[in-house]
């Protein structure tokens, strides 16, 4: 297969991973993470060598981390239960149904609902669900910025 022809694939996986950083349904940092390796595969590892790759490896490794510890932390803060816990998980599911709005906002809905289930308390519902998606928002801002950073590297090591 001509060069070009894994060019392009190296650079739609980077592309579909920069989508996948706001789409859950994505793996964003897993696809720009194939297309980085790819793209030094192509390279022979010269231009992007394993010192590169290991250094941009361990970035999207930290925002998978990040991923999923941000709103747990947003939860956990606000002392949310278990219910709370579910129903964020469950309204990020569902909100994957309902586009870019969905995804962004049900997951406050389903941790305000799970923690008015559990205690019903509806003040304490709402700050359950806000502390959730802000907690959710920090680590969808951090998954960003680590994946401007992790294709930042590769151009830096491609181009230099």
């Amino acid at each position: 297969m001509p060069d070009i022809v894994w060019w392009v694939l190296s650079t739609v996986l980077i592309v579909a991973g920069l989508a996948g950083t706001v789409l859950p349904a994505l793996p964003g940092t897993l696809l720009i993470l194939a297309g980085i390796a790819l793209g030094a595969w192509i390279g022979g590892f010269t231009a992007v060598g394993w010192g590169s790759l290991a250094a941009i490896t361990v970035l999207a490794v930290l925002s998978w981390v990040l991923d999923y510890v941000a709103g747990l932390l947003g939860a956990r803060k606000a002392g949310a239960s278990r219910q709370a816990l579910v129903g964020a998980a469950l309204g990020t599911v569902v909100g994957l149904f309902m586009g870019l709005v969905g995804v962004l906002f049900m997951p406050l809905v389903g941790a305000a609902i799970g923690e008015y289930l559990a205690r019903q308390d509806e003040t304490r519902a709402m700050k359950v669900g806000v502390a959730t998606w802000l907690g959710l928002m920090a680590g969808l801002l951090a998954k960003v910025v680590l994946a401007f950073m992790m294709i930042g590297l590769y151009l830096a090591a491609l181009l230099i």
